[in-house]
């Protein structure tokens, strides 16, 4: 059996220390390019590996990153997760994704905490306040993203995401501006913090001009229950809705075939269609769908941030942050200015 090549190896031949050469295999760590040169090419010219779990050994940090989602048909999640994992990368660490049951992920964590995780980020998940603290006791750094504690009194969770009260109240601006008065409101998850925000944002805007929701269904995140919901709302003889806050975007393109190509209704010209993401699918031209656009570079910098800061002050006590992005109404053909 071919013995393998190790970093002293690799030191000898590049004529440096085998200090030098763990500094240029970790990312981060300082070297001068010229000895960085040296050891990548010994590297290449003996076929050395470093060996990462032995380095995590001495180093007491895996460089993984847990990341758990809880389904993938969210459009918006899908966008975020690929650019903060490549974010990740950039950094040198690794994701190791999970998948949980449906926004919870208390029976998964367990599991996770077994892979030596440095950091665990929740991508449309929650979990109970009972979990947050096994994984403050591990010290194990946890970031919500697109989502908040449904509990105000645990302070061990992180958390990322779009102002989403101020977003429904955008939305509620513009129809009231717009001069629409039967205003509809299709809602996603129900208890999750991300609609319960938006349709309080929205409620609030609506109150403030002496109006209220005219009709309500709710759609769940998922594109076919958003088309029943559709078809509960507009599907009914009498007065019909003449504008429709969805609260995802990816529900919105359900909304939008049923309406045109179920109910034969004209968008805008009879209902305005508005939704909440802005993923790159809403600036299709069979759609062009009106949307409160989340930041997502600046959702990603902000989750990569609280991990870094949790990750280098280690030996210190963190408290929880909630990190909240400004958002952006941006108006197309679905529903114009």
């Amino acid at each position: 059996m071919k013995t393998p090549v190790t970093s002293v190896d690799v030191a000898r031949l590049a004529q440096v220390s085998q200090s030098a050469v763990s500094r240029t295999f970790t990312p981060g760590a300082s070297v001068a390019e010229a000895t960085r040169a040296k050891v990548l090419a010994a590297a290449r010219k003996l076929g050395y590996r470093p060996n990462a779990h032995a380095r995590s050994l001495i180093t007491g940090r895996s460089r993984i990153i847990g990341l758990v989602l809880s389904y993938f048909e969210n459009l918006f999640i899908s966008v975020a997760m690929e650019q903060l994992a490549r974010r990740l990368q950039r950094d040198g660490y690794h994701i190791l994704m999970f998948v949980a049951d449906l926004h919870n992920a208390d029976e998964l964590i367990g599991e996770v905490l077994q892979y030596n995780v440095d950091g665990i980020v929740l991508a449309d998940a929650t979990l109970s306040s009972t979990l947050a603290g096994l994984c403050a006791d591990s010290d194990i750094p946890v970031v919500l993203f697109n989502r908040v504690m449904s509990s105000s009194i645990d302070s061990t969770v992180s958390s990322v995401r779009s102002d989403n009260v101020e977003g429904g109240r955008l939305v509620a601006a513009h129809f009231v501006g717009q001069g629409k008065r039967r205003i509809a409101y299709i809602a996603g998850q129900e208890e999750s913090s991300t609609n319960l925000e938006r349709e309080r944002g929205f409620r609030e805007e609506l109150a403030r001009h002496g109006q209220r929701i005219f009709a309500r269904a709710v759609g769940n995140y998922n594109q076919s229950e958003a088309r029943h919901a559709t078809h509960e709302l507009f599907g009914l003889s009498g007065e019909r809705p003449d504008a429709v806050f969805v609260a995802s975007d990816h529900m919105a393109f359900s909304v939008m075939d049923v309406l045109r190509h179920e109910l034969g209704l004209r968008v805008p010209e009879e209902v305005c269609v508005v939704g909440y993401d802005d993923v790159p699918q809403a600036q299709w031209q069979s759609y062009q769908l009106s949307t409160v656009r989340q930041s997502v570079p600046d959702m990603v910098e902000a989750a990569v941030g609280l991990l870094h800061g949790y990750l280098r002050d280690a030996d210190q006590p963190q408290p929880a942050k909630d990190v909240v992005v400004p958002v952006e109404l941006i108006l197309r053909a679905s529903s114009p200015a």
